[in-house]
C-alpha cells in the first residue's frame, strides 16, 4: 500500500475552531491516532472517539493520523477526517452526524431578503455565530471564496454545517461554483435541508432547468419533500440581456441577484461608489424581477468600515427598486435592515392612502383623492405594500385601521 499522506483542514497561524488532519494509509499495524489540541485536556479523547468511529465507518482498519486541532467543534473534525478519507478511499458512504431539530425549518418565497450574509464555506469559523448577528439569510460559500484547491473540502464543511450549526432562523442559502461544477455541488448538500441555492454567473435559462432537474433527481433519490428555492446570479453583459427569461424560468426562482465585481469586468469599467457604470444593469434587473414578481437584489458593498457609505448605498438601492442586499460583514446588517425597512413618513404617507381608498370605496366614489391631489390604483397598490412590510417588521399594529376608527 501507498505511503502517501492525505491533508485536509487548515493549519494556518491564528487559525481558530478548525483543525488540519492527515492520514496516511497501512497494510498492518491497526490504527494509531495522534492529537494535539488547545482543548486537549478536557476533549482529546473525545476527537480521538470520533476519529476512530469514523475510520471505522469507512472500514478502515490500518492508518496513521495526525489531528491538529485548535477548538474545532465535531462537525469541523468530522469534515476534515472524511475529506481526506475521501482523497484516500474511493466510496459513495457519507459519514453524518445527527441533525439539530433547530435546522429542520423551511422558508417562504415572500419572506425579507434584506440582508444576506456571505460566508467561506472552507471558513467554519465564521458560521459559529453568524445567526446571532440575525441576518435575514446565511450563505455558505462555496464559489469564490473557496481556493480551487479547497472546494472539495468545504462541500463537507458546509453539509456538515447545514446539520450541525444553529443560525437562528436564517434562511440556510448555499452558493454553489458555475456550472457544471455548481451540479456536484448540489449533490452534497441538496438533502441536508438547505433553504435555497445561489447560482452564480448565470446566463440562461436553460442553466436554471439544470439545476432544477439535478434537484429533482436527488428528490427522487433521497425522498425529502421540503421547497428548495433558487437566487440566480446575473454577473455579465449577457446575463442582463437574457434576464427576464432567466427570472421566468422556474417556479421556485423567488429573487434575483446581480454581481457587480464580475459584471462591470465582464464591460471593461471600473466599479464606482456612485454606480453610474452599472445604472442601466440594475435597473434591468430590477424591471425583469418586477415583471415576474420575484425580488431584486443589489450587490455586496464591499468598505465594510464606511457605514454611511453603506446607508447610502443601501437608500439608492431601494430607490431603484431593490429589495435586499448582500452583506460581507455581520457590522452592515442592521443598518442595511434600517435602511429597507419603511421609515415613519413612508408608513404614515401610506396610510394616509389606504385611508382615502377605504373611505371613497365606502362612500361610493370612482376618485380618489388627499387635499387636492388625485390617487390612482397603483399608487393605492404601493402604499398598501408598504404597510404590509410594516407590519410585518412590527413597525405598525396589525388593527391600524380599525383602531384609527
Amino acid at each position: 500500500m501507498s505511503n502517501k499522506i492525505f491533508t485536509a483542514g487548515n493549519n494556518e497561524p491564528r487559525t481558530r475552531s478548525d483543525c488540519f488532519v492527515s492520514l496516511e494509509l497501512k497494510n498492518e499495524g491497526g490504527i494509531n491516532i495522534e492529537v494535539q489540541s488547545i482543548v486537549g485536556s478536557l476533549f482529546g479523547d473525545s476527537i480521538e472517539k470520533l476519529c476512530r468511529e469514523e475510520l471505522k465507518f469507512f472500514d478502515i482498519d490500518n492508518a496513521n493520523v495526525k489531528i491538529e486541532d485548535t477548538g474545532a467543534l465535531d462537525f469541523v473534525l468530522a469534515a476534515r477526517i472524511e475529506a481526506c478519507i475521501k482523497q484516500a478511499v474511493d466510496t459513495d458512504k457519507e459519514f453524518l452526524l445527527d441533525i439539530i431539530e433547530e435546522n429542520k425549518y423551511q422558508t417562504k418565497k415572500d419572506i425579507f431578503r434584506f440582508s444576506r450574509l456571505y460566508l467561506p464555506g472552507n471558513s467554519p469559523k465564521m458560521m459559529l455565530n453568524a445567526g446571532v448577528h440575525k441576518p435575514n439569510g446565511v450563505i455558505l460559500d462555496l464559489e469564490d471564496s473557496v481556493a480551487p484547491s479547497k472546494k472539495e473540502e468545504a462541500r463537507f464543511i458546509v453539509r456538515n454545517a447545514l446539520r450541525s450549526v444553529d443560525f437562528y432562523g436564517a434562511e440556510r442559502m448555499v452558493r454553489i461554483n458555475q456550472l457544471p461544477k455548481g451540479l456536484e455541488d448540489i449533490k452534497y448538500v441538496v438533502p441536508h435541508f438547505v433553504n435555497l441555492f445561489l447560482i452564480p454567473k448565470c446566463e440562461t435559462a436553460e442553466q436554471i432547468r439544470l439545476v432544477e432537474e439535478e434537484i429533482k433527481n436527488q428528490r427522487k433519490k433521497f425522498g425529502f419533500d421540503y421547497p428548495i428555492f433558487l437566487m440566480p446570479i446575473i454577473e455579465s453583459a449577457f446575463g442582463i440581456e437574457n434576464a427576464y427569461k432567466i427570472a421566468k424560468a422556474s417556479e421556485n426562482i423567488v429573487a434575483m441577484a446581480i454581481g457587480l465585481e464580475d459584471f462591470t469586468a465582464d464591460i471593461g469599467v471600473k466599479r464606482t461608489k456612485e454606480g453610474k457604470e452599472s445604472l442601466y444593469a440594475r435597473t434591468r434587473l430590477v424591471n425583469a424581477c418586477k415583471a415576474v414578481g420575484i425580488q431584486p437584489i443589489d450587490s455586496v458593498f464591499s468598505d465594510v468600515a464606511d457605514e454611511e457609505g453603506l446607508r447610502a448605498n443601501v437608500k439608492e438601492s431601494k430607490a431603484l427598486g431593490f429589495e435586499g442586499i448582500g452583506c460581507i460583514h455581520p457590522r452592515q446588517i442592521t443598518p442595511i435592515h434600517e435602511c429597507f425597512a419603511p421609515d415613519s413618513h413612508e408608513i404614515e404617507k401610506a396610510k394616509k392612502i389606504i385611508t382615502a381608498f377605504k373611505d371613497a370605496e365606502e362612500k361610493g366614489l370612482g376618485v380618489i383623492s388627499i387635499g387636492s391631489k388625485m390617487i390612482d390604483l397603483p399608487v393605492v397598490k404601493r402604499a398598501e405594500k408598504t404597510v404590509e412590510s410594516a407590519q410585518k417588521l412590527g413597525l405598525l399594529s396589525k388593527d391600524w385601521l380599525t383602531e384609527k376608527k
